[in-house]
């Protein structure tokens, strides 16, 4: 079996919500004494110079997310080692949870929500030991505060009712085996709870069961540090197929715990038994045993191992062949969340992806990541110090890490401002091997028109080879995003190299295409055009039949007779019947945000599988007018003028 066909076989999974990183605040925590905050999209670069403190945010996260330990090195030496924090925020969070009995309940009903309506956890840990404890774990939320209503997270049952008593709380008719609604029934007779930011403990007796059941929800965390020791069995290697590991067992975390679970009761059943015979024959002694059962981590059970066709461990190979191994990791994994098949989150965080790679690698990398970060339920942080990677992320993914004059670390989200800083400090410059810019809405756009380009190459036609012309460093795609459009064409234009922009129509004759404004400045400058689809959108270029072949790969079976119209939606269409093979509620019954997420995941396989399955024939009914071959030759003739 090859390493990629290891790595699809581990990455297949699936599982419920999960939630998604969107912030992380340190605190004492080695070069950063004050708290300092960083935010996180679905793909994030941490850029700085060395040594700044881009691995420290790393380590940090692993540490939260328990897949390292503090030591003792890691209190900052400037502040409080006895007040250690990692506190992490996260949003697309769990509709319910349920903490005891079978009852469920909410974030929000516990009042464990933020004002802006995010989860915050906060660990501190106790950096003066010699092996860092955690002493807390609490949630920053936004809380009651009244006398007699700020703890009830903490009260167990018995003190719950005592409680709902001393402050004259009728519980009739509310189920007093479940602590939620009793905590509920105490909360709504107070006329002012005097809600505030408050610490909510979430480790102690009465509210660990809510921590306990959150942790599930919490992201999967794989961490690929840059310096790695090359040993026999080298974690350069180890750690992708060990991330795959974790994932796939965390999807399937509710049936490994219901068999934990049973076999816990099993053995506590026949401890019981024992103690009772033992009971019968001395008393004493009975009364001093108590059994204790033990587990280990499931993904202990698993190991791994990678070797060449020659049995060379992939420890002894070269360092970018080592780098590359992790590379087809992430284009494996790009192309198994394109399937749906996976909606659990995972964070990829990875430093210095660039390392060891040719420049063509390194491009190659970036586009992988892209995809990768573009999935539902995938999440990117990448740290790097080279203007390359930099260069080409766009600026919003950017955050800045830079030393003040007082040796206090400073974060700057990506704006144009901060991008002349990076430029600055890393020194970014032009790149003159550029030959055009490639203007789309989005990043399906780019992924449709290279497979386009390959599909047309594949049958003997003469065409521009669009990825490969991106790998080079020739061609650079350019995600427009709707509403940016003017600025990125102003951004552009200082460049003074050919762009051709590629918009979706969107609006059936005789109105105008949505972006025809747009279209008219590109136009106006010289070297430079702008056209329109004369359909929809570019997904209704593709064949019905390869859209079915394409989800039929993945035992998903839908059916479309007859070709789409000009102005169907197309990924809406795809998503809907998708939806109902897999036999779930009404599609008109899904909130807006389901709906979104679903017609999301169908346009990404539309653009990466489905077109795939595309041929010159089908392309000949789904583009009659060749419209497709027509961009393809501008593209190749303006950049002949941008090599002039």
């Amino acid at each position: 079996m090859t390493v990629l066909e290891v790595v699809e076989t581990l990455v297949v999974v699936s599982g419920g919500q999960m939630m998604r990183l969107v912030g992380l605040t340190v605190e004492n925590f080695r070069c950063y004494s004050a708290p300092v905050t960083v935010r996180f999209g679905n793909l994030t670069a941490l850029v700085g110079r060395n040594d700044v403190g881009k691995s420290t945010l790393m380590d940090a996260l692993a540490i939260f997310f328990e897949t390292a330990s503090p030591d003792k090195d890691d209190a900052c030496k400037a502040g409080d080692p006895k007040q250690m924090r990692i506190t992490c925020e996260f949003d697309q969070l769990p509709e319910q949870l349920v903490v005891d009995a079978e009852f469920p309940t909410t974030l929000s009903g516990e009042y464990l929500l933020s004002a802006n309506g995010t989860l915050v956890i906060r660990k501190t840990y106790n950096g003066s030991l010699g092996t860092p404890k955690i002493t807390a774990i609490e949630a920053l939320a936004d809380h009651p505060t009244a006398a007699g209503y700020s703890d009830l997270l903490t009260l167990k049952k018995a003190e719950l009712a005592k409680r709902a008593a001393d402050q004259g709380v009728n519980l009739d008719g509310v189920d007093k085996r479940a602590n939620a609604l009793v905590r509920a029934a105490i909360w709504q007779s107070c006329g002012d709870l005097k809600l505030a930011t408050a610490a909510v403990s979430l480790d102690a007796e009465g509210s660990k069961q809510v921590w306990a059941e959150l942790q599930q929800y919490l992201p999967t965390f794989a961490l690929f540090k840059s310096d790695r020791a090359s040993t026999d069995q080298d974690a350069e290697a180890q750690d992708p197929l060990k991330a795959a590991i974790r994932e796939a067992i965390k999807a399937v975390e509710p049936k490994l715990q219901e068999v934990r679970d049973y076999v816990e009761s099993e053995v506590k059943k026949i401890a019981a038994a024992t103690v009772d015979k033992l009971r019968e024959m001395d008393a004493s002694v009975a009364e001093t045993l108590n059994p204790v059962i033990a587990t280990k981590k499931w993904d202990t059970l698993f190991s791994t191992s990678i070797t060449g066709d020659e049995g060379i461990p992939l420890n002894k190979r070269g360092s970018g062949v080592k780098r590359l191994v992790l590379l087809n990791f992430f284009r494996a994994k790009a192309e198994k969340s394109a399937a749906e098949k996976s909606s659990s989150s995972v964070i990829y965080a990875i430093e210095e992806p660039e390392t060891s790679q040719h420049p063509r690698n390194q491009r190659l990398l970036l586009n992988a990541l892209r995809e990768l970060s573009d999935g539902d339920g995938k999440q990117v942080i990448v740290t790097t110090h080279t203007p390359m990677l930099a260069r080409y992320l766009d600026e919003t993914d950017l955050r800045f890490i830079q030393r003040g004059e007082d040796g206090i670390r400073l974060i700057s989200e990506g704006s144009e401002a901060t991008s002349a800083e990076i430029a600055k400090s890393l020194g970014v410059l032009p790149d003159h091997n550029v030959k055009i810019f490639i203007g789309v809405e989005g990043p399906h756009d780019i992924s449709f028109l290279k497979g386009v380009s390959r599909v047309l190459i594949a049958a003997g036609e003469d065409v521009p080879d669009l990825e490969q012309l991106e790998l080079d460093g020739e061609l650079i795609f350019v995600p427009l995003g709707g509403s940016n459009l003017a600025l990125w064409a102003s951004r552009l234009a200082p460049f003074n190299r050919p762009e051709f922009h590629i918009c979706d129509r969107d609006n059936p004759p005789p109105g105008q295409p949505k972006y025809v404004d747009h279209m008219n400045a590109v136009n106006a400058r010289a070297g430079c055009r702008a056209v329109a689809t004369q359909k929809r959108e570019l997904e209704s270029y593709l064949h019905h039949e390869a859209i079915c072949e394409a989800y039929a790969l993945n035992q998903i079976n839908i059916a479309f007779g007859v070709p789409f119209g000009d102005f169907d939606d197309v990924p809406q269409i795809v998503a809907q019947a998708v939806h109902a093979v897999n036999g779930a509620d009404p599609w008109g019954n899904l909130d807006e945000e389901k709906r979104r997420k679903k017609e999301s995941a169908a346009k990404r396989y539309l653009n990466n599988t489905a077109i795939s399955r595309m041929t010159v024939d089908r392309l000949a009914v789904a583009d009659p007018q060749n419209e497709i071959r027509g961009w393809l030759a501008t593209i190749s003739q303006m950049m002949v003028a941008g090599a002039a």
